[in-house]
């Protein structure tokens, strides 16, 4: 049985994979346990001579990834050859990285000495979406792997391609069956849950995420979980307002707002709604939608009909409940969403906490900061957060935010080692940094008295 993966933008086949029978899911997890102890027994610097090759590989094939990205999932090709620069750009370090927070650690208070050893797990199971289709993959395989465990990896149905050709990369370095991948649907991804691995990262929606984590308690496997959102950005009365506003047009829209991170939300103070709208609006109508193939486009379609559906549903709500348009919501086509800009949005309407993963800014008026943290707090999700303002004053309310991740005057991204990490019922566990690598190991200590 073959899945085929699907261009958004026209229809077209863009290639297929051959599906992984639920039944025989079990095998392929058996086969990765048979080879994890060879593969876990190297040392971390043989692991990483083993891998370090692959940021070269990718780029050398940078083209055809970017191209494959955008074919399978619609991102501009733009936002596609940055998706394949971020992913090994800084590979070396990535590897060295995690070789410091691996490695063993001694610790001695002078009547023992205990040494603290970052051992595999055996098998991961990674489960990916696709909105990321080769960053994502990337950033649980590689730790994963790194960590000397073997890896099933079942990426998104929507963008098998990209997925296949980055697996079969690494499989280029890697022993027979160390990697490998399982593809299919919801069924191969409950029979990946269920089989006999001991470790389950997924990053998806908060629903699958509770799904996984209640399936994974039974045998209390281990998870790592990166989860859904509906981030908010808070304008105060101090800040760029035309910066803020160009950042919340282009965070909202950057593809096509199917981004973990994209600005859901918007709380502007009464005092400088009127410039900041105006801002807004001209970043808004300046978003050149189309192929994204082509070289000027800035948002594509959505990745399907269904994903379509959703936002235009979620809109068209809204604005039966009492939201107002202020720009777009006409010339909907196919798997297009146009940009659209709401105002008059209330904490009552579903647009307001439920994610939306569309090209959708939603304005909130509010009558000062403390009202625009209470109800940028207000929700179940907790990923992300953006402020905008007068940096020291912007830093203070930052640290008022029930978020993982806080930017000021720009977007989430820490420092290189900062975790990619959510709150509330954005995840659990969390991506990179020291301890996040570490979540792909047991810890183990052997101690010796003096």
């Amino acid at each position: 049985m073959k899945l085929t993966s699907i261009n958004p933008y026209d229809g077209s086949v863009v290639g297929e994979v051959t599906v992984t029978p639920g039944d025989q899911v079990p095998g392929v997890v058996s086969k990765a346990r048979s080879a994890q102890p060879a593969w876990g027994a190297m040392s971390l610097s043989e692991r990483r001579d083993a891998l370090r090759p692959l940021g070269q590989l990718i780029e050398d094939r940078a083209d055809e990834f970017a191209r494959l990205i955008t074919l399978e999932m619609g991102k501009p090709i733009k936002e596609a050859r940055g998706e394949v620069t971020a992913t090994v750009g800084r590979l070396d370090h990535e590897l060295d990285a995690i070789v410091e927070a691996l490695s063993p650690e001694q610790l001695d208070d002078g009547t023992t000495r205990s040494t603290i050893y970052h051992d595999p797990f055996g098998v991961c199971a990674c489960i990916t979406p696709w909105n990321f289709p080769l960053m994502m993959p990337h950033w649980l395989v590689l730790p994963a792997l790194m960590a000397g465990n073997a890896v099933v990896l079942k990426p998104s149905e929507e963008s098998p391609i990209v997925a296949q050709r980055y697996v079969e990369v690494l499989q280029s370095l890697l022993p027979p069956e160390v990697l490998q991948v399982v593809h299919g649907k919801d069924d191969q991804g409950k029979a990946l849950v269920a089989s006999d691995v001991d470790l389950i990262c997924f990053t998806g929606s908060r629903e699958t995420g509770k799904h996984i984590m209640a399936a994974a308690s039974s045998g209390l496997k281990r998870v790592i979980l990166e989860l859904g959102s509906k981030d908010p950005l808070i304008v105060l009365e101090d800040a760029d307002v035309k910066a803020a506003a160009r950042f919340a047009a282009g965070n909202s829209f950057r593809n096509a707002g199917q981004v973990c991170v994209s600005t859901e939300r918007v709380y502007v103070p009464e005092s400088i709604v009127e410039p900041f709208m105006d801002e807004l609006l001209k970043a808004s109508a300046e978003v050149t939608v189309g192929n994204g193939l082509d070289e000027g486009t800035g948002l594509g379609p959505m990745v399907n009909a269904r994903q379509r559906d959703h936002v235009l549903k979620q809109v068209d709500e809204a604005i039966a409940d009492g939201a107002v348009v202020a720009y777009g919501h006409t010339g909907h086509h196919d798997n297009f969403v146009m940009p659209t800009v709401l105002t008059a949005v209330t904490h009552s309407m579903d647009i307001a906490r439920t994610e939306t993963f569309g090209p959708v800014a939603c304005v909130i008026t509010v009558k000062d900061e403390d009202e625009a943290v209470r109800l940028a707090n207000d929700s179940d999700f907790g990923l992300g957060a953006v402020v905008y303002g007068e940096p020291d004053h912007a830093s203070r309310v930052a640290r008022r935010l029930n978020a993982g991740m806080i930017g000021v005057n720009k977007s989430v991204g820490g420092a290189c080692g900062a975790p990619w990490v959510g709150a509330r019922q954005s995840g659990y566990g969390y991506h990179a940094s020291r301890d996040g690598h570490r979540q792909f190991c047991q810890p183990r200590v052997v101690s010796l008295a003096k």
